[in-house]
């Protein structure tokens, strides 16, 4: 017979745990069972830190090359509700991402600015009218180069970091020949986040 799970536990096991205890406790048995609760909880948010990149990456993801055009692009970005497509080469090479910052970058809107919320971006899109007539046409003219990437035998802890350290909203995944393999958002830290919460 299997061991019972952690999960498994009833009230009426810590009314005995209580009983069993030779000395004086000032806690009722509820209080008990709520710190049971919460100390699961960071026990599952502590062994999340170790879940693998394979383990939450989204793999299902969509590419430009340089060459697509800025319209291509942003019909992608829109039908798929994206905020940044990895770009390749023709070998499916890592060589760049492109982001709604880069497009509002390049219609003159301030963007990329670390400390700016989403709110102080929006509302620098309204002061400041969007200019398309000398806008650039292919991705390769406002792609970011220096894209961070990690890969699939990392863990979230690394993603979390990386994310920090270079105040960034995706890390893309690659192989050991830059091959893009998926990308790891802030809303799959968010599903992580929810996922152990229940």
């Amino acid at each position: 017979m299997s061991k019972p799970s952690h999960r498994d536990l009833r009230r009426e096991d810590f009314q005995k745990a209580l009983r069993e205890f030779d000395t004086y406790l000032d806690i009722t048995l509820e209080d008990l069972m709520q710190l049971d609760k919460i100390a699961e909880k960071h026990a599952r948010l502590r062994e999340s830190g170790h879940l693998t990149v394979r383990e939450i990456m989204t793999s299902d993801i969509m590419t430009v090359t340089p060459d697509t055009s800025l319209s291509d692009a942003a019909r992608i970005l829109v039908e798929k509700r994206i905020s940044g497509l990895p770009v390749t080469d023709n070998d499916g090479k890592l060589v760049g991402v492109v982001t709604e910052a880069d497009f509002l970058c390049a219609m003159g809107i301030p963007c990329h600015h670390p400390t700016h919320s989403v709110w102080q971006t929006l509302e620098n899109l309204f002061r400041h009218p969007p200019r398309t007539a000398d806008m650039p046409s292919r991705v390769s003219d406002i792609m970011v180069t220096r894209v961070v990437s990690i890969q699939e035998n990392q863990t979230l802890d690394d993603v979390i970091e990386q994310m920090k350290k270079h105040h960034i909203k995706r890390v893309i995944v690659t192989d050991d020949q830059e091959q893009v393999n998926g990308i790891i958002t802030r809303s799959n830290l968010v599903q992580v986040l929810l996922q152990q919460m229940l």
